[in-house]
């Protein structure tokens, strides 16, 4: 019997890989990649071109996922395919007036 640790990302990875990309599912696997702090900084938009844009509510948090954005990208590209996800954009919330 396999532990529930290695069991619970199999099964989101071949939710994840059903079907046709959408925003819904591109915002799983962002939070299920870079947890729930960064999710909540960041917001994220699929591109045709396999891109991801991610924007981040200030410099600090665009920093960290800069700082991470090899990590991210090859996490994102395990949940949901290579084909889906082939790079990231990385963007910083212009400053509210």
């Amino acid at each position: 019997m396999e532990p529930l640790t290695a069991v619970v990302p199999s099964a989101v990875r071949r939710i994840l890989q059903k079907g046709p990309m959408s925003p819904g599912k591109l915002r799983l696997a962002w939070r299920v990649a870079v947890g729930a702090a960064m999710s909540r900084a960041t917001t994220v938009n699929m591109l045709d071109n396999g891109t991801v844009e991610v924007t981040a509510e200030d410099l600090a948090w665009r920093r960290e996922v800069r700082r991470s954005q090899t990590m991210i990208l090859s996490r994102l590209q395990d949940l949901v395919g290579a084909k889906f996800v082939t790079k990231l954009k990385i963007l910083t919330r212009p400053p509210k007036a």
